[in-house]
Parts: structure tokens; sequence; C-alpha cells
């Protein structure tokens, strides 16, 4: 069975702490398979020029945005990633009616393709759905398996966000209200606030939906299938995240996503083993289910409309990792942005993997161990990221922009530095607990 996971969030400014937007996925994917971290800068193309996606070439634009984003290491896309303008977005495997060609675009090559050419969020719905209608979806999602899968995608920027859900070249799309969530199956039904040209006829061709019918055009109803994809596997964490959003709704902070992404249910942050597949609480926002899937990476995005904004790293499975701010104006740590198919020394990838892995001995004396370790570095980060951030604030305000930058990447290595340097000390209190 080849299926994968993710979980994406957003509260919008009258749902947050800070009347900021805070943006946070999961991504859900085979349990060995590396997603390094990359950054690229803001970068100017020939006209003319075009630019090779995982299987298809297409035009390029003069102009690419910079970014900060997560990908399995052999893929030219994104799992997820934030841009220069604030926008971010994240993206869900859905399971539709529609058989998808060998070649087109990857979800994870959208991703990309809108955070290089989006501004707004509204502007990266609009790149994002012309480019679906121009070359549709396609090609293997896996590096070393024929397998495709439709996808939906939650975009955002520092005043609102979007839903956009996609069968083949058609789609659908929602505005968000406050807060939402999306998983891995279609849940736009007539809800919808737009709609492919051809979504109502292209349904009603293939036999999905009548076109006599006097309801609402439902694009779930129409094109969503439970055939690959039991309904067990994604709706129960849809209706956890969804849970916790309303419960927190008008207080969320960066934090309160961190805690989301990392839940298992009712044991909380710690992962319990030996759940039933047939039991939608086997597959929890932290995904611990391969072959179904295991959270390999998140993100929690911090947006701002004053003040940088932050991406919010963690490699691996959130419920044994710590997040960690990093900022487009800095320069990422090279450590984030190594990994290929095998163990490295010099992968912090690579080197989480290797701990959730001696975590995985004993979850249920392991992970408080982690937890505590982590939980105070994080404090400390939140903490010490309002400071830095003022720094480097006060130094390009004054003209000194080179200096700003170097606060910033000062701040991200040394973070870095002090993670790395606990490893070796959670290795002893591992033994001492054994």
């Amino acid at each position: 069975m080849i299926l994968l996971g993710c979980d994406t969030l957003v509260a919008l400014p009258n749902a947050t702490a800070d009347g900021s937007v805070i943006f946070a996925k999961n991504s859900d994917r085979p349990a060995d398979e590396s997603q390094p971290l990359i950054q690229v800068p803001h970068l100017n193309h020939p006209r003319g020029s075009r630019v090779k996606c995982q299987y298809l070439e297409i035009p390029q634009v003069e102009e690419t945005l910079a970014f900060i984003g997560s990908r399995p290491h052999w893929l030219w896309g994104l799992e997820h990633g934030m841009n220069e303008c604030s926008v971010a977005i994240g993206n869900e495997a859905v399971f539709t009616k529609e058989a998808l060609p060998e070649i087109g675009l990857l979800g994870m090559d959208l991703v990309r393709l809108g955070l290089e050419r989006g501004h707004t969020a509204r502007e990266t719905l609009e790149v994002m759905t012309s480019l679906l209608e121009e070359f549709g979806q396609g090609g293997s999602a896996f590096e070393h398996v024929q397998w495709q899968y439709n996808n939906s995608f939650l975009i955002a920027d520092h005043s609102e966000a979007y839903i956009l859900e996609a069968s083949g070249r058609q789609y659908a799309w929602k505005k968000v209200p406050e807060i939402a969530s999306i998983s891995n199956h279609i849940a736009i039904g007539a809800d919808w606030s737009g709609l492919s040209n051809d979504a109502i006829s292209h349904a009603a061709a293939s036999g999905w939906w009548q076109r006599t019918s006097s309801e609402a055009f439902d694009f779930s109803k129409a094109y969503r299938s439970t055939d690959v994809a039991p309904p067990q596997i994604s709706e129960d964490r849809l209706r956890q995240s969804r849970q916790f959003l309303e419960e927190y709704r008008g207080r969320i902070a960066p934090e309160t996503m961190m805690r989301i992404l990392r839940d298992h249910y009712e044991s909380g942050t710690v992962f319990t083993p030996g759940r039933d597949p047939a039991d939608g609480t086997c597959y929890s926002i932290c995904m611990h289910a391969d072959p179904v899937g295991t959270t390999a990476a998140s993100m929690v995005a911090h947006l701002r409309r004053t003040g940088p904004a932050v991406y919010w790293a963690n490699l691996g499975n959130p419920c044994c990792g710590i997040f960690m701010p990093l900022y487009i104006d800095g320069e990422v740590p090279p450590m984030l942005t190594r990994a290929g198919s095998e163990f490295s020394e010099d992968s912090a990838w690579w080197l989480f993997k290797k701990l959730g892995e001696y975590v995985a001995e004993n979850y249920e004396k392991r992970t408080p161990i982690v937890q505590s370790a982590w939980g105070l570095l994080e404090a400390e980060f939140l903490r010490k990221s309002i400071e830095v951030e003022a720094e480097a604030a006060a130094l390009c305000a004054s003209g000194q922009s080179d200096r700003g930058r170097t606060c910033l990447t000062r701040f991200m290595s040394e973070n870095l530095d002090k993670i790395l340097a606990k490893l070796p000390e959670l290795s002893v209190q591992f033994a001492r607990a054994s």
C-alpha cells in the first residue's frame, strides 16, 4: 500500500494572539526519504527562458522570488515553504476519480512555482490555477515507484488564506474565513468560492455529476474517491486539527501550532505504537504509520505585517524534534540543506532521523526526555528571536542591511550549534533511563 499523509493548518489575524497569520504543516513521506531544506535567492531570468520542473519543462518568468522550503532530496519541488513576500504554501495528496498521466506538474512543483511567482496569497492562487489549467497534474511523486496522486493546497500571506483542491486540470478554491485545516481528501463541497471553467461539465461528462441536479454543485461529491484511501486515513486527523484550531481560536501562537503538529490523540504528544490500521487514530497528525506515511519535516510560518516572517523548521517527527527559527534575509546553515539517500554525519536531517530511531526503542520513556530538552531550547529561541529581529531591523533601518543579514545568519547558526551540542547529552540520558 502506497499512501501519504500530511496536515496543513492556518489561523488568520482574528484567530491569533498577536493579530498575525500563523501557518503550519506536517509533511508525511516514506520513512527513509530524507527531506532537507532549500534556500533560493531572488533571481532574474532571461526573457524567453524555460525552467525544468520534475518531469516537465515550462516557460520561466523573468523574476522569481526568494524562498525557504522543504523538499524530498530527489525532487525539484517543495512539500512546503515560505517566500520573501510572506506567502506560505503547503500541499496534500488527495485521491480523486481522475486518472493522472505520467507527465505533468507534481503538486510539489506547484508549491515551488507558486512561491517563486506569487507576491500575495491571491496572486499565488491565480498563478497556481493558471498552471493547473495549462499543464495539468501528473508524474510520480515517488523516486522508485510509478504512482501518481492529485493535490490540495493551503496558501496564505500576512492577511488572508485560500484552500485550493485539484483533480487533474479541474479545481475548486475557497477563501478561508478565520481558521482552516486540510488533510488527505477533497473537502470543498458546495461551499466553493470559485471553480475551474470545466469543473462541472467535466464531472457531468465523466458520469460523476448529474447535469439535471437541482442542488448546488458539490466538488467533493463529484470528484472525491475513497477507493484508494479509506476515510479513516484522513478524516479523524482533519477533525482533530479543526477541533484544536477552534479550541484555541483568538489565542493561537506559533507554539500552539507546534503543539498541534506533535499530536497523537489521547496520548498527547507521545506516540503509542501498535494501533489497528483500521482505526483512524492509527494515523495521527504527527505521523508514525509507514508505509502510509511518516512525518519527515514540519513548518510553522509566522507571517506578520511588520517585522520579518519567521520559518520555524523541524526535521523528522515533531514529537521527537525541535522547531528552530529561520529567516529569508539571512543564510540558512548549510547543514540544514544537506541530505541524500543515505545517512551522513554532516546532515542535520539524518541526525534527527537517527535520534527518532533511538526514541522509537522506548517512546514512553524517551519521548519525555527529548521533549524536555527541546522545550527549553525552543522557549529560549522564542525569547531570543524577539531581540535578534529588533536588532536586525534597527541595523537595516540605519542603512546597514549587510550587518542586519549577518545578525540573522549568526542567530540561526548559533541555534543549530546548541541543538547539535544537545544530541550527545540525550544519548546519555537515554542510557540512564533504560
